[in-house]
């Protein structure tokens, strides 16, 4: 699992591949070196839809899994590989982690004094 911050340039339109998947693609740029990188990213399946409550401009955190695979050319016999990232979980970039207001508040309370007999330090 890989994370990476940046700002949304891209968001490109679900696109169906086969009557059983669909992918969609978009773009973020990393401008955390001093060359900033565009990177392209893919959400797949139910994930595409992860996409749709951000707008191009805003900053993203990507949660992504880095995937390989290897194809050969069946008439060439030639082998290509392919990297692709799949983002599974998009949030806005510094969003705080959602507070549970159900809980109520815990006491305060004062440390324990211990005292101990013994001449060291360890506590057991």
């Amino acid at each position: 699992m890989f994370s990476i911050t940046g700002k949304l340039i891209v968001k490109n339109d679900t696109e169906k591949i086969k009557d059983t998947f669909r992918k969609r693609e978009f773009v973020i740029s990393d401008e955390s070196s001093q060359y900033p990188q565009e990177i392209i990213f893919q959400l797949i399946q139910d994930k595409c839809d992860l996409l749709d409550p951000f707008k191009v401009g805003e900053e993203v955190k990507v949660n992504f899994n880095l995937r390989g695979r290897r194809w050969e050319n069946p008439t060439s016999g030639e082998t290509r590989f392919f990297n692709s990232l799949d983002a599974w979980r998009l949030e806005k970039a510094g969003a705080a982690a959602p507070m549970n207001h159900d809980l109520p508040p815990m006491p305060h309370e004062e440390p324990a004094n211990i005292s101990n007999d013994d001449s060291d330090d360890l506590p057991f």
